[in-house]
């Protein structure tokens, strides 16, 4: 990830809010800066393609009132941030047009590239953290895929390690069952 430079000024979230899509880079804002990273490579696309349905799936056998989404605008109290997975309460995200309050979030999903590995593993969780989104998990592919599903306890994530090769068991938000490298086979 690079930080913008070409703003005068700190941005806020109205700026960046009215900036226009761009498919190619993410745009994120952190402490009035914006911190942008190049579009996905193949692996992290199967592995979030693949997550995506297994979450829709469990969320539907669960029968919990939630919508999954990939890539959408996340406020929290020092920005706007664009988690890979997003679980969203169905009624809000009913409401939502451009954006949605962390509030309304029940599990954001990173998964981890050469280029926001640092990011993922330190920025973004105490930012989720401080925003009270109660479930953050990491998707780390290399050298093998794991989950790293986190649990929000006294103002920070704690972790639990699935492995590939074993089955990954999750109660909360709802009970998923899935072995973390069919994330990434072909």
């Amino acid at each position: 990830m690079s930080v913008a430079h070409s703003h005068i000024g700190p941005w806020t979230l109205s700026d960046v809010l009215a900036l226009p899509e761009d498919p190619a880079q993410r745009v994120e804002l952190v402490g009035g800066q914006l911190m942008m990273s190049p579009a996905l490579g193949l692996p992290h696309q199967r592995a979030s393609h693949r997550l995506h349905n297994l979450l829709e799936q469990a969320a539907t056998e669960a029968r919990a009132d939630v919508e999954v989404f990939e890539a959408i605008n996340i406020i929290v109290p020092d920005g706007l941030l664009i988690p890979d997975l997003v679980l969203v309460d169905a009624a809000a995200a009913q409401q939502a047009t451009v954006a949605v309050p962390a509030h309304d979030v029940l599990l954001v999903v990173e998964i981890a590239s050469p280029s926001t590995r640092v990011t993922d593993r330190k920025l973004k969780p105490s930012l989720y953290a401080a925003a009270g989104i109660r479930h953050y998990w990491r998707i780390e592919l290399d050298p093998a895929p794991r989950l790293l599903a986190g649990d929000l306890h006294a103002g920070t994530y704690a972790e639990t390690e699935h492995l590939a090769g074993a089955t990954a068991r999750i109660e909360a938000p709802f009970p998923l069952t899935f072995d973390p490298a069919t994330l990434a086979r072909r």
